[in-house]
């Protein structure tokens, strides 16, 4: 499988609007400088700078891709990306780099646990969270495509769910079922999987969506899993206000339709860190305990 670097540099290689810029924050991107010369742009430790310049070359028919952490992307730049770029509805590419726990050894300060509340928060800003490195691959050309504004929630860990074809603002449904339905965006998709054994042992059925865009999101499936199930879950690592939760809260309150909601999030507060495997067991989030805390609001809907 290609890596989202390899995907990126093609594309820049095949169409000159494409401009790669970091603020200092080459992981994904290290092998670019060489193939792209004056096209791979590193500001500095400047996110603010950084989309100022984007919104520039958005300006003058570029589409530019940023990469930084999530947290001082979306928050430290905030401004100028609600103003320089949403305002004027630009082509720019934001790629948020260890969201959530993928920030796992990082304090507060690192934690990007409201990106998706701010990002969606503008109007026309899209937001994909991939759940893995094979979504985020099969995602990109679209996101590339598309004329809005974009967030991604970058994720490169190995997959472990069999993807369908990726539609912009659709949902992907990994597994069906008539009991449970289990809404998650990003890596978490990995624990749900973890979880879905045990979900089974206690005659479960459960549905899956990976939701991969969260604006536009998939209204449709959402209202949809109400209607064909009896609880609804959702899971992130995210804050429970402005996230996933909100999202379907949201779209179920539009379309007049009620449903059990157990929301998996983080309730107001930064997790502590850690290894990754070890915060997910200290927050609640592994797939043992998420099966649990399913098994246990499916019980009390009954």
């Amino acid at each position: 499988m290609a890596t989202y670097e390899e995907v990126l540099g093609r594309a820049a290689e095949t169409d000159e609007r494409v401009v790669v810029m970091t603020a200092e924050n080459r992981v994904a991107i290290r092998n670019l400088p060489g193939r792209l010369g004056p096209r791979f742009i590193d500001v500095g430790i400047a996110e603010q700078t950084m989309v100022g310049a984007a919104a520039g070359l958005a300006l003058r028919g570029r589409r530019p891709v940023v990469h930084a952490l999530a947290t001082f992307l979306t928050m430290r730049a905030f401004e100028f990306i609600r103003t320089d770029v949403g305002i004027a509805g630009l082509p720019v590419k934001l790629v948020g780099g260890v969201p959530g726990f993928l920030s796992d050894g990082n304090g507060p300060t690192h934690q990007a646990l409201e990106d998706v509340a701010l990002m969606r928060g503008i109007p026309g800003m899209q937001v994909f969270s991939p759940a893995d490195g094979e979504d985020l691959v099969a995602g990109l050309p679209s996101i590339l495509a598309s004329d809005a504004p974009c967030y991604v929630r970058y994720n490169a860990l190995p997959s472990t769910a069999r993807h369908s074809p990726f539609v912009h603002g659709r949902a992907e449904m990994i597994a069906d079922g008539t009991d449970v339905t289990v809404l998650v965006h990003g890596f978490l998709l990995r624990e749900v999987m973890r979880a879905l054994p045990a979900l089974q042992e206690e005659g479960i059925s459960t549905r899956v969506l990976n939701m991969r865009m969260l604006a536009p999101v998939d209204e449709h499936a959402i209202v949809r899993a109400a209607d064909e199930t009896s609880l609804l879950v959702t899971v992130e690592d995210h804050f429970m206000t402005g996230g996933l939760a909100t999202i379907v809260a949201e779209t179920l309150q539009r379309a007049g339709k009620t449903a059990r909601h157990l929301p998996i999030a983080l309730e107001a507060r930064w997790f502590t860190p850690g290894l990754l495997d070890d915060i997910l067991s200290h927050e609640g989030f592994s797939g043992p305990q998420i099966a649990r805390r399913i098994t246990n609001a499916f019980r009390h809907t009954r």
